[in-house]
């Protein structure tokens, strides 16, 4: 069950001293509370609200990122990795961002450029390591799957600049009835 809502109050039961949670729902969850009001343990996960990207958003940017891929010679993975590093989002925990350091080689930078798991942006910190290996800290980045609207909005507006920047003609970057949903929906002007 996922559903939107706000928090009402936070109490704690006198007796069990367990605390309690009081939430107000905007949908009908009659049925599926119904299902699961006898279960002995839920897994329950409560978090900030944000809108969505919508698909036509996704399938539009990856459309034309494989048409800036083909223009500047790289693969999709590339393209995308790059397109992350520039106009992407750190991966945040506890207010942080991530960093995770590997052997600083050519492999290892092949490696992470064509990555689709996970996301990497390289930093100009390197060091020796005890092994006698160079190694270089990179910046953790979501994947484009998490990103809300305006995130995607930002992403997208990156990659319309690196296509005209390519040489891309507009006329391939975006037709008329992409340029208005783009504008409609996300901000973009093109």
């Amino acid at each position: 069950m996922e559903c939107i809502g706000r928090l009402k109050s936070l109490g704690i039961d006198l007796m069990s001293r367990h605390q309690k949670l009081e939430i107000e729902i905007d949908s009908d969850i009659r049925k599926e509370y119904d299902k699961l009001k006898d279960k002995d343990k839920l897994r329950i996960r409560i978090v900030q609200y944000r809108k969505k990207r919508s698909l036509d958003a996704n399938a539009y940017y990856w459309t034309l990122l494989t048409k800036f891929a083909d223009v500047v010679g790289l693969s999709n993975p590339e393209a995308h990795n790059m397109m992350l590093r520039g106009y992407g989002q750190s991966e945040i925990f506890d207010g942080k961002a991530v960093y995770v350091t590997i052997p600083d080689t050519e492999e290892s930078e092949k490696k992470v450029n064509n990555a689709t798991d996970y996301h990497l942006a390289p930093t100009s910190q390197a060091r020796l390591g005890n092994d006698g290996v160079m190694y270089r800290t990179y910046r953790l980045l979501r994947g484009s799957r998490t990103y809300d609207t305006k995130e995607m909005s930002r992403l997208i507006d990156g990659l319309i600049t690196c296509c005209k920047e390519a040489g891309i003609p507009e006329t391939e970057i975006v037709t008329p009835n992409e340029k208005e949903i783009l504008k409609e929906r996300y901000g973009i002007n093109v």
